[in-house]
């Protein structure tokens, strides 16, 4: 692949050229890993000017709902909006099986607007392993805000939260009913809450609610001495709601930058990828090294006759003698 051409396709904007580009760094083939790193080296310069939002929600919430009127909103005042979405993978055939380009369909089909659903291959989480790849990739064709959305199970939520600047928790107006089921680890993380479907007959609640997350995060310690966690009240259906958030965005990012906050966390987050390559880059290059020892210590432990620890220090033995 000319990756020279393909560099100067996403400097230029190319929409073409960015999926080509993603696709290529997705690719688990050594030859292709090589050319996305030396593409990614090529491209770093030309990153890190846009804000990077990451999203999650309860079932129900109508995350995909909201993002695509969030992202219409952003597209109309002039922002160019990439959405990477972090698709479960299909335990079959590793594909992605929610498909958000079709539960976007209005967002997909803007100009301004670049939809990428990623399967989560299985990593920790369900975060896509080359998302941070990608939204560099999407910095680097000159898009203004990046939004990740989660798979909204498991540890997908800390693992998106610590590769954006801003994370944003959707919940839906159950109000105190909801707020036992929510871990106050995810309350802890999030930078901002939105109280979403706020229109009709569930405008009331969605107020009761409001009040009863603000007081939640009133009791817990906040992320960030220059910034106190807010609630806002939106309705994707109607499509209101969505200017106050992004001032809530701009604020915040804001305090951030002028505190240089948004800088540290930044390159915290880079060296934190950094260790998280280390960590999958030596599990791959260990199941390559000794597959049929890694074959007969699995049957030893699934048979009872050796104990997981010991047959893992054996491995690690053997893979660190060869």
């Amino acid at each position: 692949m000319d990756i020279e051409s393909l560099k100067d396709g996403i400097l230029q904007g190319q929409r073409r050229a960015l999926a080509k580009a993603i696709t290529l760094s997705e690719s688990t083939r050594a030859d292709h890993q090589a050319e996305a790193q030396h593409l990614l080296t090529a491209l770093l310069p030309h990153t890190g000017k846009a804000i990077r939002l990451g999203f999650t929600g309860t079932p129900g919430v109508g995350k995909s709902t909201f993002i695509e009127a969030f992202g219409t909103y952003l597209t109309e005042q002039g922002l160019k909006v990439a959405v990477l979405a972090i698709d479960p993978s299909s335990t079959l055939n590793g594909g992605s099986i929610l498909g958000d380009k079709t539960r976007m369909e209005q967002l997909s089909r803007n100009p301004k607007a670049f939809i990428r659903p990623s399967p989560s291959g299985g990593s920790l989480g369900g975060v896509a392993r080359r998302t941070r790849e990608a939204l560099l990739m999407c910095e680097a064709a000159g898009y203004d805000v990046i939004l990740i959305e989660t798979v909204g199970v498991g540890q997908s939520e800390v693992a998106v939260a610590e590769m954006v600047d801003m994370f944003l928790l959707l919940l839906s107006p159950g109000g105190g009913d909801d707020l036992q089921g929510i871990k106050r680890g995810i309350m802890e993380l999030a930078d901002l809450v939105i109280v979403n479907k706020a229109d009709g007959d569930l405008k009331p609640a969605a107020k009761r609610a409001a009040a009863d997350y603000s007081l939640a995060l009133h009791l817990m310690r906040p992320k960030s001495p220059n910034w106190t966690a807010q609630v806002c009240l939106a309705s994707a259906l109607k499509g209101t709601g969505l200017e106050e958030i992004w001032q809530a965005v701009g604020d915040y990012r804001d305090k951030l930058t002028g505190s240089g906050e948004l800088a540290a966390n930044r390159a915290e987050q880079a060296v934190s990828w950094m260790w998280s390559e280390i960590h999958d880059q030596l599990v791959d290059r260990f199941r390559e090294h000794l597959p049929e020892k890694l074959e007969e210590m699995e049957q030893a432990v699934r048979d009872g006759k050796q104990p997981p620890t010991a047959a893992a220090r054996t491995l690690l033995e053997a893979f660190l003698a060869g």
